[in-house]
């Protein structure tokens, strides 16, 4: 692990404020740097290697088949990690908790119509 995953780990093992993640986490064909199974939420730390060559198209071709997959991706820059990783750690933890919004069964109300 870099670094700046090495920062964030500290603060998220543990389960902070009952959210559970757990690091290098396989899914598919890829290993998500971090991964709360309770949001189905990939976590993301992107150095500065994710700016070069095709880095930028192959990240964008993994975001969008993980989220075809039905999971959310939060990328985070390693240079936010660095410069504060408790608050960037909160954010993630309360990005977490928030609950997923799942439509019901059935079609979507008609405009107009209470939920």
């Amino acid at each position: 692990m870099s670094l700046p995953e090495v920062l964030l780990w500290q603060r998220l093992k543990g389960s902070p404020q009952g959210v559970a993640f757990r690091k290098q986490h396989p899914i598919g064909g890829y290993r998500a740097d971090f991964y709360c199974a309770s949001a189905e939420l990939v976590i993301e730390v992107d150095g500065m290697a994710h700016d070069m060559g095709n880095r930028p198209e192959r990240d964008a071709e993994r975001t969008a088949w993980l989220e075809a997959q039905g999971y959310r991706v939060l990328r985070i820059p390693a240079a936010d990690l660095l410069r504060d990783a408790d608050a960037a750690a909160q954010s993630i933890v309360s990005f977490a908790a928030r609950p997923l919004h799942r439509p019901s069964d059935g079609p979507p109300p008609r405009a107009g119509e209470d939920l």
